[in-house]
C-alpha cells in the first residue's frame, strides 16, 4: 500500500470510528511507525481536513452536526478549573479546546476535548502528574473555550451556572 493509500484508510478510520483513535492504534492499524502517522495526519491536515489531536487520540472534527460557542471564563485555582469543566459538562457541553490571549505572543490554544467526567479527571491528573500549570496562568486565570453543544438552551444553562459560580470573565 503507498502513502496516499494509507493516508485515505486513516481518513476513514478517523471518521467511522466515531471517537478519539491513538496514534499508536493507528500505527499499528497500518503497520508503520507512530511517527509516520503523525507525519500522515500533518498532510491530511494540509490537503484541508480538520483532524483534532488530543491527549485522547485523532479524531475528525465534524462540525456539521454541532454548534460551537465560545465562552469567556476566569478561574484562580485547579479547584474553580474543575468546577468550570464539571459545570459544562453536566450540561451536555463538550469542551473542544482552551485558548489564552497573551500580550507577547498572541492566542495560544490546546485542544482539550473534555466531554465528561471522566476526562476531566483524565485531564487534572495528567496535569499534576507533569507538573504542568493550566494555560490560564499565564493571563491570570482569563481564559477562553470553544465548547460544543446540541442547542442553544444547553448553552444558555452552561452560561447561567458559570456566571452564578463567579467563573465567567464579563
Amino acid at each position: 500500500m503507498n502513502a496516499d493509500d494509507r493516508r485515505k484508510n486513516i481518513l476513514k478510520d478517523l471518521k467511522n470510528a466515531g471517537k478519539p483513535v491513538k496514534g499508536t492504534q493507528l500505527a499499528k492499524n497500518h503497520g508503520v511507525s507512530r511517527q509516520v502517522i503523525v507525519q500522515d495526519i500533518a498532510i491530511l491536515r494540509a490537503e484541508g481536513y480538520e483532524i483534532i489531536g488530543s491527549l485522547k487520540g485523532y479524531e475528525v472534527d465534524k462540525k456539521e452536526n454541532r454548534m460551537l460557542k465560545v465562552i469567556n471564563s476566569v478561574h484562580k485555582s485547579i479547584e474553580s478549573m474543575v468546577e468550570e469543566l464539571e459545570i459544562i459538562v453536566d450540561n451536555g457541553g463538550k469542551v473542544l479546546d482552551v485558548i489564552v490571549e497573551h500580550p507577547i505572543y498572541g492566542d495560544i490554544k490546546a485542544n482539550l476535548m473534555i466531554s465528561n467526567r471522566k476526562d476531566i479527571k483524565r485531564f487534572i491528573e495528567q496535569i499534576k502528574e507533569n507538573r504542568a500549570e493550566a494555560l490560564s496562568t499565564l493571563t491570570d486565570g482569563e481564559h477562553l473555550h470553544t465548547i460544543e453543544v446540541d442547542s442553544e438552551e444547553m448553552f444558555e444553562k452552561i452560561l447561567k451556572d458559570l456566571g452564578e459560580r463567579g467563573l465567567l470573565k464579563l
